[in-house]
């Protein structure tokens, strides 16, 4: 299980937009989440229609009247979706827990007891650099950091990127934090000037994927839903689906979905008389890794589905049976369709599939 925070100080950098889609883009991709809003403002709770009696309050306080688990407020959003809501008594906890000695792992001790088959957690932060942005740094494996292009976006990003050292060298927490930029016009010059700065400025630190500036997120938002139910064709869908995507390629530790794959793959290799052997290729001399997915493989990037270079081309060869089946490269994080393949076919998220077609012998 990955626990991701998600935070900046600066308001209106897109930081609960990306909570909210990020985790429903996640969930498209048959990974499970479940989203944290532990901002007191509970704009990712209104934002997806949420009306709740007890929140992530009652579940972090020692004086609530009426104390639960953290199961016990989980509400579902959509399919391997779900949401722990917030309220506004949730910015009481900053002086309740004040003079409390561990007051900044109280999450981390909630999640650890927490019994659940989540993939992902994700959780929305404070604007602000308080007692629960620090919960939450603390209990994560990694922190995402929305910044928009604009210099004003970018002042205070070194404090918070001292929190996030201080957690590490204080509690002996080792946090990975990476740069996402948000609300990216790409009609200005100027937000291209600032992206090269941003680029400079945290170079491996940096998404590869953008969030572009799209109306269809906040009119999302103002419907109380996330992007995919609201229109999954538009910009916005795309730009989180395929940051989910990089996100996935960082997976290291094996989810269900892969642990099933790996007894498809003990089948299959059982029936291999039966299967034929197709050869995948792509050229790309400068990428450092290239991967092979697509329907065959539930489309899991790992090991199996890794392609060797050879002067430049990278290929591929898998054992298949009769059938229709999409597929992609992932050259670097970037899903990419085959070029040299016309067999093409539009996804349900309005990018192109590349097909190959294994018929009957």
């Amino acid at each position: 299980m990955r626990i991701i925070a998600i935070t900046n100080q600066k308001g209106g950098c897109g930081k609960t937009t990306t909570a909210i889609n990020l985790a429903a883009s996640l969930a498209t991709n048959n990974r499970k989440v479940l989203l944290i809003d532990l901002d007191p403002q509970s704009h990712a709770t209104l934002g997806l229609n949420i009306k709740a009696p007890l929140s992530i309050y009652n579940v972090l306080s020692k004086i609530a009247h009426q104390k639960t688990k953290l199961e016990g407020i989980v509400q579902n959003i959509s399919p391997d979706f779900d949401i722990a809501p917030s309220s506004i008594v949730l910015s009481t906890l900053e002086q309740e827990l004040a003079g409390e000695i561990g007051r900044e792992s109280r999450l981390m001790d909630v999640l650890r007891n927490f019994r659940n088959n989540y993939d992902y957690i994700l959780i929305d932060c404070p604007p602000n650099l308080g007692i629960l942005t620090i919960n939450a740094i603390r209990a994560s494996s990694e922190v995402i950091i929305p910044v928009e292009a604009s210099r004003f976006s970018l002042e205070g990003l070194d404090q918070l990127i001292s929190i996030v050292n201080l957690v590490r060298d204080r509690l002996n927490h080792e946090v990975k934090f990476k740069v996402l930029v948000t609300n990216f016009d790409s009609r200005l010059a100027h937000s291209f000037k600032m992206l090269e700065r941003i680029k400079a400025d945290f170079k491996d630190k940096l998404f590869n994927n953008i969030i572009h500036v799209n109306v269809k997120l906040k009119e999302a938002q103002n419907e109380g839903t996330h992007v995919f139910s609201y229109d999954k064709y538009c910009r916005g869908a795309k730009d989180y689906f395929s940051l989910s995507r990089e996100i996935i390629t960082q997976e290291k530790t094996p989810t269900p979905a892969l642990v099933l794959e790996k007894r498809m793959n003990e089948i299959l290799k059982e029936q291999l008389p039966r299967l034929t052997e197709v050869m995948f290729s792509v050229f790309s001399p400068e990428a450092k890794d290239v991967f092979l997915v697509g329907e065959f493989n539930n489309w899991q990037i790992n090991e199996s589905g890794r392609m060797m270079q050879n002067n430049g081309t990278w290929s591929k060869r898998i054992n298949l049976n009769t059938g229709k089946y999409r597929y992609r490269f992932v050259i670097d994080g970037n899903w990419i369709e085959d070029s040299s393949n016309p067999l093409k076919e539009v996804n349900p998220y309005g990018s192109v599939d590349s097909l190959v077609e294994i018929k009957a012998k």
